[in-house]
């Protein structure tokens, strides 16, 4: 997810799949906007261009996502980016990408980790591209997101990734820890620094987390899931005792040997309701 990899041209392709090291089934996100490529990227989606950006909103029609990838294209390369690959997912009609965007920043180099989503039509151009990243790496401070899409009553999901959402709303620390392998993990949206690994860390984490007198509820709006790796657009309403502006984030659960949950990676921008960390 996102871009078609047939729209660039061979040189460029061929640089960013020997980047890579191997063939590629779409191209990523930043690096289709670090090629300069604009005209495959506009002529990825299927009607006008239309991108969700944690800081810049809705950018919709060409000349708007012309302006923003042009402007995007400098910016990063001005930063000496590298771009690391976590996870990707592409199916028949979404799809998501994970990336840790390595940049050069007045308080020295920032790590920041990125989720891409979004739906695709059946010869794999892009109806939408939502982004989900952090402004705390760069600023010290949150920025407040409004929801981009509305709770799904029928979302149909099981399993461990739904045990992880109930012991999350519930504020149950053991159940959520039980859910994870032994090495499993969480990772904060702020990145790699704020990783708990093994259920010791997961428990004082998530402990943490309901200090504010209960759990924290998500709206689930959009699933995609292979069976291995699932990822969930939501809204968070409430953070235990309050209620908090609605937000949109996103979390990416990936599935161990046994069934239970490897990793948990979480994408948004919301500013808990609790105290410093002891």
């Amino acid at each position: 997810m996102p871009w078609l990899p047939e729209l660039f041209s061979a040189p460029a392709l061929e640089a960013i799949e020997e980047k890579w090291n191997r063939k590629l089934t779409t191209v990523p996100y930043y690096d289709g906007i670090v090629s300069g490529q604009f005209d495959a990227l506009v002529e990825s989606f299927a009607g006008e261009p239309v991108i969700h950006h944690p800081v810049r909103g809705r950018i919709r029609g060409t000349r708007a996502f012309l302006a923003y990838v042009t402007e995007m294209n400098a910016w990063m390369n001005e930063r000496h980016p590298a771009i690391e690959d976590v996870d990707h997912l592409v199916a028949p009609q979404h799809g998501f990408e994970e990336v840790v965007v390595h940049l050069d920043a007045p308080m020295g180099r920032v790590d920041v980790p990125v989720a891409i989503t979004g739906e695709r039509e059946s010869d794999g151009r892009i109806d939408e591209v939502r982004l989900y990243f952090s402004n705390w790496p760069f600023t010290g401070r949150h920025l407040n997101r409004p929801p981009l899409l509305q709770p799904d009553p029928e979302l149909d999901y099981a399993d461990v990734v739904a045990e992880y959402h109930r012991a999350l709303s519930a504020g149950d620390a053991d159940a959520i820890v039980a859910a994870f392998e032994p090495d499993g993990y969480a990772r904060e949206p702020a990145g790699a620094q704020y990783v708990h690994q093994g259920h010791d860390a997961l428990h004082a984490f998530y402990t943490y987390l309901f200090s504010n007198g209960g759990g924290i509820p998500l709206e689930e709006c959009t699933l995609v899931d292979d069976g291995r790796a699932c990822a969930v657009e939501y809204n968070t309403v409430r953070w235990g005792v309050s209620e908090v502006a609605p937000e949109a984030g996103m979390g990416v659960y990936v599935r161990g040997d046994s069934g239970k949950l490897a990793a948990a990676r979480i994408y948004d921008d919301v500013d808990p309701p609790l105290g410093p960390r002891m």
